[in-house]
């Protein structure tokens, strides 16, 4: 089920980049019909939101109101299991107990001048949760865009999804009511991130735009950046698995397949020194998927992007795992901390037998919205830190620009900023 590749062959890194390029979704195809969408979100306002809503979602009654009542909110989280409003509660306790060890701590120095420097944290006001419906409907997406952002201490959380045709998972309400959501839109689509990013009547306008999406939102929020912040461009989720001999291939079969029932474009690949485990393996993922009720799903994801490669040397592990820079990294070896030691990219790494990547879905407490399509190599998870600004405060004495302002001076008129210098030499009355 899985393409098999020799990751000991001279000219396996082209083919493993070749393979991992194919899988990059392209933009250039539907880049221009977002750019339109966003073009008439700015000009047609809810009118155009409704049009596309309906068109998109195939939506034949005849509702307007692009929002949910306080009335309607409670009622729809009534619904949810008593069983699983514990469950929520509790992924709820254990995300927002890590992130709070996030918090950045302002501080202030002084130099022997007396000059002061500060930095401090603020948190954004607006922030805009983008939450995909249909197959894609968790209210573990919820908690994890949410909850940062309330540690943070942004002021007004708004929240989007995809509910215009009255088909609404009630635990994405549940927990969207548990953290303080202000106002919950029924809009999806690449144009509800345009209603976030310019506002409408309905639409409140926010400073920044975070969650998953298909690849119309994905664009539309590359597209918007810029006007508003967003929290990455993000693609089909994925999972790397280094094993060794000494892993179960039941076990490692069923964390493949748990990233595979995803998304048909997700990618699910293992690295192991063992010829037998990969075979093994192999063989329980056609037995563990017949019974899957997303089993579609996760056979064309498995049969089109899944890899497992054979690779002997330990380090040359470590360069193709650097390589993938995958978004979830598990380590199932006899001693995983030698794998470790020379991983870089990666955005979520689980280590040991008892560390699948599902626990890091729903509850393990780090963020699940993670770097994708090899973006790990020069960036990281959701945090804390995604809704704080960063000011840097200068207070200069007296005695400091006395002291400094002739380096200042130099270093401006090397530059041919006179201007910069002049205002320096108007302080110091050296004119």
């Amino acid at each position: 089920m899985l393409k098999y590749l020799n990751g000991n062959q001279q000219n396996f890194e082209n083919k493993l980049k070749l393979i991992l390029a194919r899988r990059k979704f392209s933009q250039s195809n539907i880049s221009n019909k977002v750019k339109s969408i966003i073009n008439n979100i700015k000009k047609g306002g809810d009118r155009q939101l409704l049009k596309y809503e309906k068109k998109f979602s195939n939506i034949t009654n005849n509702q307007t109101k692009l929002k949910f009542t306080k009335k309607e909110i409670k009622k729809i989280s009534n619904k949810t299991d008593i069983k699983l409003k514990k469950i929520i509660d509790l992924a709820y306790d254990r995300i927002k107990r890590f992130h709070e060890k996030q918090k950045n701590v302002s501080f202030s120095i002084k130099d022997k001048f007396k000059n002061n420097f500060s930095y401090k944290y603020s948190p954004i006001e607006n922030v805009g949760i983008y939450v995909p419906g249909g197959t894609a409907s968790y209210p573990s997406t919820v908690l994890m865009n949410c909850i940062p952002a309330i540690v943070a201490g942004v002021k007004n959380i708004y929240m989007t999804t995809p509910a215009l045709g009255n088909n609404v998972n009630p635990a994405i309400i549940y927990a969207a009511k548990k953290c303080g959501v202000k106002n919950i839109y029924k809009i999806g689509g690449a144009h509800s991130i345009a209603a976030f990013a310019y506002g409408t009547k309905s639409f409140e306008k926010v400073n920044k735009i975070v969650g998953p999406g298909n690849s119309y939102v994905a664009i539309a929020k590359k597209e918007v950046f810029g006007d508003v912040g967003i929290d990455m461009v993000a693609g089909p989720s994925e999972v790397t698995i280094v094993a060794d001999k000494n892993a179960n291939p039941e076990w490692i079969a069923a964390d493949l397949i748990a990233q595979a029932e995803h998304d048909i474009f997700s990618q699910s690949i293992l690295i192991s020194n063992s010829i037998d485990l990969i075979k093994r393996t192999n063989i329980l993922l056609k037995k563990q998927i017949k019974d899957l009720p997303r089993s579609k799903i996760a056979s064309k994801s498995l049969k089109k992007y899944g890899l497992c490669i054979y690779i002997k040397d330990k380090k040359r592990i470590q360069s193709v795992v650097n390589e993938i820079a995958p978004e979830h990294l598990q380590i199932d070896v006899k001693n995983f901390k030698s794998i470790l030691t020379g991983i870089k990219n990666a955005g979520s790494i689980f280590l040991g037998k008892y560390s699948p990547e599902a626990m890091g879905d729903y509850l393990a407490g780090p963020n699940h919205v993670l770097p994708t399509s090899g973006s790990a190599k020069f960036s990281s998870g959701l945090s804390v830190s995604d809704f704080l600004k960063r000011h840097s405060l200068i207070k200069i004495t007296k005695r400091g620009i006395e002291r400094l302002g002739s380096s200042v001076i130099n270093l401006a008129q090397h530059e041919n900023l006179e201007g910069h210098a002049r205002s320096i030499k108007v302080r110091l009355k050296k004119e």
